[in-house]
């Protein structure tokens, strides 16, 4: 049965219309998306075949080109397509954390960087440059890898701080593994990058360790 046959609040478009995007599961919203299905399938039943063969939103997300071209029904336009959203995501959210007079709550920090971090297949370590009143100055993603002792450089999270001119900054690193559990390396990384900033006067307000649903922050565990 096509989907223009099926009762008007059981079709995804109508049903976020009337309900709101939060209310659409994984799959109608996929759905939307695609906006097609194909030969004996609905957009939705397409939708969840994907989520199967990818394994989950998530994962259909974070795939490279060749792996997301490669699913029915997909190919490069809709991945030129689904990189421009997310990117319109990111930069819409940036541009909200901007606008807010301080940053002073930490949901509001974790929610900004889980959005901009959690889909990355490697980890990412990045900084959040503020000024004096605490409003975001920049973001900027400056190592990739395992993050530990050999792969962040204190001499240019310092440099970077400087070229800034920041008054503080908030740290955070993605686990690809999805779960915001902090390790031994990322609170000895934390106590080294404090010590070098500490020389040139600038705080370090948190480290926040991103996951796939939540986040961990070093300065509510006592780290900092």
């Amino acid at each position: 049965m096509s989907i223009k046959d099926w009762p008007e609040g059981d079709r995804p478009r109508e049903k976020l219309l009337q309900r709101g995007a939060e209310a659409l599961s994984d799959a109608e919203l996929l759905a939307i998306f695609l906006r097609t299905g194909i030969v004996g399938k609905s957009a939705v039943d397409l939708a969840r075949d994907l989520l199967n063969e990818f394994g989950s939103l998530r994962e259909l997300i974070a795939a490279d080109r060749r792996q997301f071209c490669r699913g029915k029904g997909l190919g490069e336009a809709k991945y030129v397509l689904l990189q421009a959203v997310l990117e319109i995501g990111r930069r819409y959210l940036e541009e909200e954390v901007k606008r807010l007079d301080q940053l002073t709550s930490p949901s509001q920090t974790r929610d900004y960087l889980r959005a901009r971090m959690r889909g990355y297949r490697s980890e990412v370590f990045a900084c959040l440059f503020l000024d004096n009143r605490h409003r975001v100055i920049e973001y900027e993603e400056l190592f990739r890898g395992t993050i530990d002792g050999a792969s962040v450089h204190p001499r240019e999270v310092v440099r970077r701080s400087i070229h800034h001119n920041a008054a503080a900054v908030i740290f955070a690193h993605n686990h690809p593994s999805g779960v915001a559990e902090p390790s031994v390396s990322d609170e000895a990384i934390t106590r080294k990058l404090q010590e070098a900033l500490s020389l040139v006067d600038v705080r370090v307000l948190d480290h926040i360790i991103v996951g796939d649903s939540s986040s961990t922050s070093l300065a509510e565990r006592g780290v900092l």
